[in-house]
Order: C-alpha cells, then structure tokens, then sequence
C-alpha cells in the first residue's frame, strides 16, 4: 500500500495524452473531467503519503513531475489556442524551467539534490489548477466572470513570479552554504 502515492501519480503523467489530445480537439467537456481527476490525483497521493507517511525519494520526484508536466501542457495549449495570454503561460513555464535548472544546478554543485516543496509553490500549484479548471469549466459548460477569471490569473501570476524567486533565493543559500561547509571540511 506505500507505492499507491507512486502509482496515483504515474497515473497523472499518463493522463498527458488523452488530456493533449482533448485540449487539440477542443473536447472541452472530456478534458474538463480529466483535468478535475488529475487535481484530485495530486491532492490524494499528497494526503496519502503525508498520512501514511508514504513519502518516498520516488515521489518526491513524481509527484512534481506529474504536476509540472500536465500543467505546462495545458498551459501552453490554453496560450496557443488563445484562451489564456501568452505571458502567463511563458512565465508558468519559466518558472519551471527556473526551478528545473536550480534542480540541475544544486545537484551538479553540491551531489545532493533534496526535493521539498516550498509553501508558496503548493499554492501556486493549486491556484494554477484552479485557474485551468475554471477556464475549462468557462470553455465546457457555462461562462463565468471575466473578473473572476482575470483575478485568477493575476493570482496565479504573482504566486509563479514569488514561488520562482523563492525558488532561486533558498538554492542560492544552500549552495553558498554547501560550499562553505566543504571549505571548511577540507581545513
């Protein structure tokens, strides 16, 4: 039972295609319900491991794998379509990237790489899918408040651009310290 963390989020990266293949054919309904699942995967697999205490060095990589990947995805294909500005889904993408290549860097530095979510990217995450679940439900089924949908996305967008910056400052620290601590081991 301490894998189903791990399995419900390989569930969320298979959910890539058909969510892909719904958002081109503007299936909006379909890819509304799928998109839904796959926010309430992340948050069962996050309760289960958190519970249970099912973390795993696995998930820890997953988890942010499932979620970085479905939303960029639909992001991109939300901005290409036209339905959400093209900045936002630029600045979602290049905070992940920011984060990747942090990841990348930390780990070629320092040979360790511990994957612990910051507060302020959980919510950003979750307003990110908030955001992506209204618009789908505004594209699917009924449309909603052009004020309610633009306060999502200046939401979102702060929250990307805080996250990001958190992101760099906190790795920045660490490596500095890693660094010191090897100077001076080697004394």
């Amino acid at each position: 039972m301490h894998h189903l963390p791990n399995i419900i989020s390989v569930f969320r990266i298979l959910l890539i295609i058909p969510i892909a293949i719904l958002l081109h054919r503007q299936s909006w309904m379909y890819a509304f319900i799928l998109i839904l699942i796959a926010g309430i995967s992340d948050a069962l697999d996050g309760f289960l491991a958190r519970v249970f205490s099912w973390q795993s060095r696995l998930g820890s990589i997953l988890d942010p794998l499932a979620d970085k990947a479905l939303l960029v995805l639909i992001f991109v294909s939300l901005a290409y379509q036209d339905f959400i500005p093209v900045w936002l889904a630029a600045l979602v993408v290049g905070r992940d990237l920011i984060i990747l290549s942090g990841a990348i860097a930390f780990q070629w530095i320092t040979h360790q790489l511990e994957i612990s979510p910051l507060f302020i990217s959980k919510v950003n995450t979750a307003l990110q899918i908030l955001f992506i679940l209204l618009i789908m439900y505004h594209l699917a089924f009924s449309s909603l408040s052009q004020t309610l949908l633009e306060g999502m996305q200046i939401a979102v967008a702060i929250t990307t651009i805080l996250s990001g910056i958190a992101y760099i400052v906190i790795w920045s620290g660490n490596i500095k310290n890693k660094l010191s601590n090897k100077g001076q081991n080697n004394k």
